[in-house]
């Protein structure tokens, strides 16, 4: 009789990663990880949450998800600590929880990899279709420009940019770091100009009313500002991808908890400020563009910075691609590695040292899904798998924890066992926040995550076949 609550153990992945190369620094995590959050996340989700669901107070509904997301990684942190392995919550649930609770978090985050890559694309596409293409008189037909759901056939230029990223990401850790690096510096410095030049253009009367009185639904009125704030989960995910990294740093134990800690810190102060310019520059009912930041230069005939930002925007979008890119090949990779999916994902090339099958099947996955979806239905699928990670990684500190045979001499997760509880409370109150149609699709996803569990993944399982 087959246990599907069987618990992997640490030693047991630690001998199967060490096939991976060692190569991130600290450094590299902290660029990794501004690569991935300031990417659509901040160029885009700004604007469509401020005309949708908050306003001006989009401010504060960053700034809520930013706060909540430190905690969160806090407790991503103490297991990369403890459990320096790829595969991130679907490695941690397998060894805390048991194998389903693991596989459940693991086609989660599939999901949430797979879709924020599609939409970083798409995001990309926005930008250079708009900015950069019509800067230089050309137009993509409209068949082009957009998938079927939006009146096109594909959207060229967002599947093209997916296997651009997959062509680096299948050179390996090393050229990515050194990619993410040099890019991640120009963005910010790109986001922090603007941010200095639109503070000249604020027109107070944008902030009247700061928080419309349309979007003030229940609980207790928050309800605009609370489902912007689930809604632009997504955009920080990448500590997520750190966590998935953990196999290929050096000394895990410190850099991974600075890494993650310090993506959180700049993302923060450059998300809160950015929207605050930005719905001070423009109206808050304008913002419903793909290109809000380009478009609100444009509206003060800024059009030098509106060429910068976009740049900036393309810059910072890439950079997001490919770390999301690195995380989601990485969940592949371990969940072959352990039998779950077929064998051949978890196998690791010997030229680049990377999960080679594994990158190829995210590629094609992700560039379906960015040539024929729109960017809104994409952002708004992505977080309820995010959400439901977060909530059992905030948990899991506290079996983690009872754990004697688990080693941790790195970060702890401080307040224990009270700001675990709270983390994982308000990862399950954002998830209740979610758009109704969000929370059913990503329902029917992970019931065929089940199926697929019981109809291969339970008979091939490395665990259950010891």
């Amino acid at each position: 009789m087959k246990n599907v609550f069987k618990k992997e153990t640490v030693s047991t992945y630690l001998k199967a990663d060490a096939r991976l190369t060692k190569s991130l620094r600290a450094r590299d995590l902290l660029a990794l990880g501004i690569g991935a959050v300031i990417g659509t996340g901040i160029f885009i989700l700004p604007g469509h949450e401020a005309a949708l669901h908050a306003g001006p107070a989009v401010a504060i509904a960053f700034l809520l998800a930013a706060i909540v997301s430190g905690i969160v990684g806090m407790a991503y942190a103490e297991f990369s600590s403890a459990m320096p392995v790829a595969g991130s919550a679907y490695s941690f649930g397998s060894v805390v929880y048991g194998e389903i609770i693991g596989w459940i978090l693991g086609w989660s985050l599939i999901l949430e990899y797979f879709l924020a890559v599609s939409a970083e694309a798409t995001g990309f596409a926005a930008y250079f279709n708009n900015n950069i293409l019509e800067s230089f008189g050309l137009n993509l037909p409209k068949a082009l420009q957009a998938g079927p759901l939006e009146g096109g056939v594909i959207n060229l230029s967002a599947v093209l940019i997916v296997l651009v990223v997959a062509l680096i990401i299948l050179h390996g850790a090393s050229l990515s770091k050194k990619v993410e690096n040099v890019a991640v510096v120009i963005k910010v410095a790109i986001i922090i100009i603007f941010i200095a030049v639109g503070a000249f253009y604020i027109k107070t009367s944008n902030y009247v009313p700061f928080y419309p009185q349309q979007f003030q639904t229940s609980p207790l009125g928050l309800g605009g500002i609370s489902t912007a704030a689930a809604t632009v989960f997504f955009a920080f995910i990448g500590f997520d991808a750190l966590a998935a990294n953990s196999a290929e740093t050096i000394n895990p134990e410190k850099n991974v908890v600075k890494g993650i800690l310090g993506t959180v810190g700049v993302s923060v102060v450059l998300y809160v400020a950015f929207s605050f310019v930005l719905t001070g520059i423009v109206h808050y009912s304008k913002l419903n563009v793909d290109d809000p930041a380009a478009y609100a230069l444009q509206v003060i005939h800024l059009n030098t910075w509106n060429k910068l930002i976009t740049i900036g925007a393309l810059i910072g979008i890439f950079t997001s691609l490919i770390t999301m890119f690195f995380g989601g090949s990485r969940l592949v990779y371990a969940l072959g590695r352990d039998g779950l999916l077929p064998a051949k994902m978890g196998v690791v090339s010997t030229k680049h040292v990377v999960p080679k099958n594994a990158i190829l099947v995210a590629t094609i996955v992700q560039a379906f899904f960015a040539g024929l979806v729109p960017l809104t239905e994409l952002a708004s699928l992505i977080n309820a798998g995010t959400l439901l990670a977060f909530a059992f990684i905030s948990f899991g500190v506290i079996p983690l924890r009872k754990r004697h045979d688990i080693q941790n001499k790195g970060f702890k997760m401080p307040l224990y066992p009270v700001l675990p509880c709270i983390a994982g409370s308000l990862s399950v109150y954002f998830i209740i926040m979610l758009p109704n149609i969000t929370k059913i699709s990503v329902g029917l996803w992970l019931v065929l995550g089940l199926v697929v569990y019981f109809g291969y993944g339970l008979r091939h399982s490395k665990l259950q076949n010891k």
